[in-house]
């Protein structure tokens, strides 16, 4: 029986976590790969790491996270915004990689047809702690700013062509949602998004006002409305299992050495989901 694995938040530019790429091998010929984002900053190492994953995997899906689509000036290629986002899919799609431009695959080794629906959708900033509840985004921003916990996005993602990253996600959002209502009836969903769907997942975050950067409340009934039999997400670096709805939700991220190597269990490359 084919295995889907999952696996985020590899960050290979961090010393120590590019040899895990290695340990993220099929058990079958027939295995897929889901990749739930941030596997680096710079394009090609991108997706050098992709295409490698590909020469083992049947299929491997990908989203982006908030890291691919930051604009450093340490990275050759220079695109920002909405013209970075389109650079990495025409750079999967010449790796065979699907992406969430493409067509939905079938997962067909469970009890249902499960459509694997790899989702770009940011955040809106509406996860507020709260202090910040109701107030204007930049108190909420202040409030970050003196705990110390700014996401660096607010430096390097750059929403270009909209005039800011709500209207991105809203934009985003308009887009996956007409693309999910099309799935069939009689169909399951493997969610997959680099931000959670539910807020629930970041509950555990140290500083709570980091969950602005972390996903948007217009999603919150996703994994309900669209039949998912899992959500995948990554970004908190928490790894985990967790239940909302009867629904299960995994988040399957590697994380940064400094968080990794403190774990009784230490580093985990790649999890199997179905």
């Amino acid at each position: 029986m084919p295995n889907l694995y999952a696996t985020s938040d590899l960050h290979i530019t961090h010393r120590g976590n590019e040899p895990f790429v290695d340990q993220i091998r099929p058990e079958t010929p027939e295995d897929w790969l889901i990749v739930a984002g941030d596997v680096g900053e710079r394009m090609g190492a991108v997706i050098d790491t992709l295409a490698r994953l590909r020469e083992r995997f049947a299929t491997v899906v990908w989203v982006p996270g908030n890291h691919e689509l930051w604009t450093t000036v340490k990275d050759p290629d220079q695109h920002r915004g909405e013209d970075r986002y389109r650079e990495l899919v025409d750079r999967c799609r010449g790796i065979d990689v699907l992406t969430p431009e493409d067509e939905f695959p079938v997962w067909r080794h469970a009890q249902r047809p499960l459509v694997v629906a790899p989702l770009f959708l940011l955040y809106d900033y509406s996860w507020r702690t709260p202090s910040a509840e109701g107030a204007p985004l930049s108190e909420a921003l202040r409030q970050a700013r003196e705990a110390g916990v700014v996401c660096t996005d607010e430096y390097l993602l750059h929403p270009d062509p909209y005039p800011s990253r709500q209207e991105w996600c809203s934009q985003r959002l308009e887009y996956s949602e007409k693309r999910l209502v099309d799935i069939p009836s009689d169909h399951g969903t493997v969610l997959v998004s680099h931000w959670p769907l539910h807020r629930h997942p970041t509950e555990p975050l140290y500083y709570p006002e980091f969950a602005m950067w972390c996903g948007t409340e217009e999603t919150s009934d996703w994994h309900v409305r669209y039949r998912a039999e899992v959500a995948v997400y990554g970004h908190l670096h928490i790894p985990r299992t967790t239940y909302r709805d009867g629904v299960r939700f995994e988040e399957v991220s590697l994380g940064y050495p400094r968080e990794w190597s403190r774990r009784a269990r230490g580093a985990v490359p790649v999890r199997r989901v179905l």
